[in-house]
Formats: structure tokens, sequence, C-alpha cells
């Protein structure tokens, strides 16, 4: 039985790919490029920076006094006897013009600039999570079609090495140097590779169709080209607590728990009421005086127990809902982190196994069961059966190196690369 050097053959399978497949001949697409493609279309990032800015129109415009309002009136008008809707007939008919200003306290304005200002922070901190999340999941998904691309050419090689392998077992056959169960043996092998190739073609395109939703359908077609460096050690500080207060997430809570405390100093500003002012001139008839008012309006909180003091009272619970969350959500991010750690140093463990050991024997076995049929002492099933059990053993490597290449996608992009803001810390109890 002839079979094709692994070298030779690898290398045709290469040219004859390169050659047949047409997203070959577009530019390549890495990930660094990926992300790139993927900041520039999401909309997430547009919104956030809206947000952002309007915010930031809400925050200089709470800082003035409300606008005056002018007042315009009659006064005393008479509806019934001689001087019935006259103007100048009696001597209190009044045409009235006049201006009132609402005067809220410098320390309430300046809380609700404030307050607007923390809603333009939290913002921008959100805009960060959202880079942070496009860059992860473009990562993840541009890794899921690199991996399946990989899983591809590696069972295309082998359906080669089948179909030579059947020609062998025809012509094996043919001269009455093999058996009919060697051809079937053969071609049952050679069905098998091709309905795995439907799987991983399947898994290619659901990969494709993933990457599409970040980087367009463009975009998407071209082949994933040049490996991450999963294999660095990500984030060794990750679970320290100052380096937790860091990430996006947390920084939106804490940029919750400053806007809250800030409604909570507003609520407790509110205890002391606004004035208002009024001031108006009334025109009378010809033969009597013209009059000028002033005033002055004070609100009185007359049930501030009930009204003031419960607004406070729910402002303050609310600072503590967000702390207790922030301080959850901590908890929450050091565990995920913990174990994504663990994935990775478990799944590095694991790959070096089987690229030092199980890989390497499986080469071993399959050579062997090969050679053991050359010479007639193995039927052909038997070799083939080693070489299925190669396969699969390259095929489970690949699987743990994309588990674990994941892994690293979802450490190593956990904080965005350009922070628009500086980061915050907060120090829970």
């Amino acid at each position: 039985m002839y079979f094709l050097s692994s070298t030779y053959r690898g290398a045709s399978v290469a040219l004859l790919l390169a050659v047949g497949t047409s997203s070959w001949a577009v530019e390549p697409l890495t990930l660094m490029e990926a992300q790139r493609i993927a900041v520039e279309r999401s909309q997430q990032l547009v919104a956030q920076d809206a947000l952002a800015r309007a915010a930031g129109e809400q925050s200089v415009a709470a800082g003035q006094l409300p606008d005056p309002v002018l007042k315009l009136g009659i006064d005393n008008l008479p509806v019934t006897g001689t001087d019935r809707l006259s103007l100048t007939g009696d001597f209190m008919t009044m045409r009235r013009i006049g201006v009132m200003q609402e005067i809220p306290r410098a320390e309430k304005r300046q809380l609700k600039a404030e307050r607007f200002e923390k809603d333009a922070q939290r913002a921008r901190t959100q805009r960060e999570l959202m880079m942070t999340t496009v860059r992860r999941d473009t990562a993840l998904a541009w890794l899921d079609r690199y991996y399946a691309e990989r899983t591809r050419t590696l069972v295309q090689q082998q359906l080669d090495e089948g179909s030579l392998q059947v020609q062998a077992a025809d012509v094996a056959f043919a001269t009455g140097k093999g058996s009919q169960g060697d051809v079937f043996a053969a071609r049952a092998a050679l069905i098998g590779l091709h309905d795995r190739l439907n799987q991983v073609d399947r898994q290619s395109r659901s990969a494709g169709l993933m990457l599409a939703r970040w980087v367009g359908a463009a975009a998407a077609e071209r082949l994933p080209v040049g490996t991450p460096p999963w294999q660095s050690a990500p984030l060794l500080d990750a679970v320290s607590i100052e380096r937790l207060e860091q990430y996006p997430d947390l920084r939106v809570i804490s940029a919750e728990i400053d806007a809250l405390e800030t409604d909570a100093q507003l609520a407790q500003a509110n205890k002391k009421s606004d004035w208002s002012v009024e001031a108006s001139y009334a025109q009378r008839g010809p033969a009597y005086s013209n009059m000028l008012s002033i005033g002055v309006s004070i609100p009185l909180q007359w049930d501030a127990r009930n009204r003031q003091d419960r607004e406070l009272a729910a402002k303050l619970a609310l600072v503590d809902e967000a702390k207790a969350r922030y301080e959850d959500a901590l908890r929450s991010r050091e565990a995920e982190i913990r174990n994504l750690l663990d994935d990775w140093q478990t799944g590095m463990a694991r790959l070096a196994r089987y690229r030092n050991e199980l890989i390497p024997v499986a080469a071993q076995r399959t050579e062997a069961a090969l050679t053991s049929y050359r010479v007639g002492k193995s039927d052909l099933a038997t070799a083939l059966a080693a070489r299925r059990d190669g396969i699969d053993v390259r095929m489970q490597a690949l699987s743990l190196e994309l588990e674990t290449a994941r892994a690293w996608a979802q450490l190593h992009f956990l904080v965005s690369d350009d922070r628009s803001t500086p980061a915050t810390s907060r120090n829970t109890p």
C-alpha cells in the first residue's frame, strides 16, 4: 500500500486550498484590525457619546438662574354698572405689567450642575465598558472563526489522505493483494470524514455570521490570520482589589454612586426654601395715581418631616443600595476572574500534555498500525481506526486551544486600551 508522506501531503493540500478557496484571495483579517473595524462600526459607542454630550449641555443649563416670568394683567375691572368694562372709569381698575424671578440658592444650582456632570461622567464610563465589550466579543468571534478554519484545514488534509487510501484499497483488491473488507473500511472512513467536514463548515459559517455582527459581512469574509499571544500570562495582578476597581463595569456603578450621593446632597439642600421676587407696575385712569408693587414669595415647609425628610431618606437609601450592589459586583468579578485564570492555566497545562505526549503517541500508534498493515500483519480497518484516533486527538487539541484562547481573550480585554477618563477607585466597607 502506497501512502504519501505527511509533509508532501500537507504542502499539496495547502496549495490546493490556497488556489481553490475564494476567501483566501482577499486580504486576511487580523484580530487587531477586526477590533478596530468593530469599534468604528459600533453604534453603542455613538449612543454613549451622545448621552455624555447631552448631560454636559444640561450641566451648564442647570447652573443658571431660571428664566424670569413676565406677567400681564388687568386688576379690578368693573363688569356691571355705568363703568362696565371701562379701563379708566373706576379708580381701582389697573393695567398691570410685572416680572417675577425665582432665585434658587447658589448651592442648589451648583449641585444640579454637578449632578448632570456626574451623569456625563457615568456616560463616559459606560462608553468605556461598551468599548471593552465590543473588543472582547469581537475577539471571541474572531477566535471561533480562526479555529474553525484551522480545524477545517486539518479535516481537509485527512480527507485527501482518505481519498488516496480508498484508491489504494481499490487497486489492492483488484490485484488480489487486498480484501473487499478493506475497500469498505476505507470508504466508510472517507464518508465519516466528509460528515465531519460538513460539521466543521457549519461551525465556520456560524462563527462567520457572529463575526459579521461586529465587523460587517465584507470583513467577515476575509480569512482570519495571525494567532494572538494567548500563551502570554494575562493580568497577573487581576485579582487584587486595586486592579478590580479599575474595571469599567465596577467604575460604572461607582459613577452611579457618585451621582446618587449628589442627589442626596441636593435633597438636603432642598430643606432650605428658595425665594421668588416680583415687581409690577400698574397704570390706572388719568385721574388717578399709578402703582408700583414689590413682593417676595417663600414656600412654607410646614410638613418637612413627611416631605423633605422623607425625600432625603429615600435618596440615602438609594445610595446604600448602589453601594451594596457595587460590593456584590466586586465579589462576583473577583470570582469570575479567578475562574478564568484557572481555566487559562489549566488549558495551558493540558495543551502542553497534548503537544508533548498525546499527539506524538497518537502519531506513533498510527504509524505502527500502518506499518503493520503494509507487512500484512493487520487489516486496513485497524490502521484506519488508529488514524481516526490520531485525528480525534488533534481535533481535541484544537478545541482545547480555542477554549484556552477564549479564556485569555476574556481576561485580556477586561479593560479598554483607550480610556477617555482617569480611573477612580471606591473603598467599600
